[in-house]
Formats: structure tokens, sequence, C-alpha cells
């Protein structure tokens, strides 16, 4: 934009939130990072969205909510949260609040129920779920797999048994082919298909439950 570091700390001390321009030297090249007040700021006097600022896509409850400019404060107000524990759930990437909080949560931050999994760092909790759900008895991760994914029971259920149904398939495909005695290149194709659907577990059961998903019941009016 043609401004110098001095036209920055000068625009940004109008928006109420002054800094030296040595400061906005420093976060230009990298050997500081400005505060959320501060990116704020600097977002409005440069024109532009708090994750341009940031320089990548967010990845982390803390960049979400930096990329919706919310301060730690404002967003624990929301979610009925004390700051101090809000603030640990980003330092440590564990998330333990309730279905209502999570619900606020997902719609503060703009994520998908997906998302949500991967920044609270339940991923592979989640995939390892839907491993032995699909191999074994489905029916007894259903509630695992819809505390983790905040999705609701039904879908969760509907899920589980689809894929539980197919994964039975190739098992039965194979052993079809081999008392047929079937040639082993057929026997080997299936296997490797076998391979590639359980790889591809977590993307199939966000398919079929929605990206976005059916949220789990939340908080009752009142509550």
């Amino acid at each position: 934009m043609g401004l110098s570091t001095v036209q920055v700390a000068e625009a940004m001390a109008a928006c109420g939130s002054p800094v030296h321009p040595a400061m906005v030297a420093a976060w230009e090249q990298g050997s500081h990072v400005p505060s959320d007040r501060h990116l704020f700021a600097l977002a409005d006097v440069l024109w532009c969205d708090a994750a341009t600022l940031m320089g990548t896509a967010p990845r982390t409850l803390a960049e979400f909510r930096l990329a919706r400019r919310l301060s730690v404060e404002r967003l624990a107000y929301r979610l009925g949260m004390d700051p101090s524990e809000y603030r640990a759930a980003e330092a440590s990437g564990q998330w333990h609040g309730d279905s209502w909080q999570t619900r606020v949560l997902v719609e503060a931050l703009g994520l998908s129920l997906r998302a949500l999994t991967m920044v609270t760092g339940r991923a592979e909790e989640l995939e390892g779920h839907l491993r032995s759900a699909v191999a074994g008895r489905w029916k007894v991760h259903v509630d695992p797999v819809v505390e983790i994914a905040s999705v609701d029971a039904t879908s969760v259920g509907d899920a589980l048994r689809t894929m539980h149904a197919e994964l039975a398939a190739f098992s039965e495909r194979y052993m079809g082919h081999l008392v047929a005695r079937n040639d082993d290149v057929r026997l080997k194709e299936i296997a490797a298909e076998r391979s590639a659907y359980l790889r591809g577990l977590a993307d199939h059961f966000w398919e079929l439950v929605g990206d976005q998903g059916e949220a789990a019941p939340g908080r009752p009016a009142g509550g």
C-alpha cells in the first residue's frame, strides 16, 4: 500500500492500538508476532482480513479464532466459559466443552464438524473407532464417535452400519473368489481395494454424514 512503518503505526494508534514503528518493522521481518489486538488493528489499517496477515489457512483453534477476529475473552463469554479455561484449550489442543459449547464454538469459528475433530486433536481417535466399528461390533462405537464428531447418534449409526456392510462385502467377494479358485490377480485386486477403502475411512464417514453434519442436540432452553 506504499505505507511506511511510521504511517502504519500512526494509523494503528488512530484505531486505538498504539505501537512503535520499530515493532511494525519487527512484524514485517518475522522476529515478532503481533498480539491479537494489534493483529486486528493492523488488518483494518491494511484493508485486509486477519487470515491474510496470518499467511496460512487456519489449522488450530487459535488460528481459527484470530481469523474470525475474536479475542479469547469475547469467545469465552459466548461459550459461557472462563477465559483461562478456553485459553488452556487452545494451548493444549484439547477441547472439553459440552455439546452446547461445542455447537457455539463451531458457529463462532465457522468450523465444519470435520475441522473440529482436527483442530481439537481427535482425528486419529475418530479413525481408530471407525476401523474398529467396520471390522467388528459397530453399535458399541456409536456413542464414542458421537462424542468425538459432535454428530447426532442417528446419523452416526446409519454411517457405521453402512460402512460395516461395505467392508463385509469385500470379505465376501474375496472368499468367493478364493473358494472358486480364481486367479491370484483378482484376489490381489480385491485385497488392494479393501486396503484403499480402509485408508479412506474418515473421508467416507464425513461423506456419509455430511461435512457439516447434523449436530448433536444442544443445551435445552433455559439450560
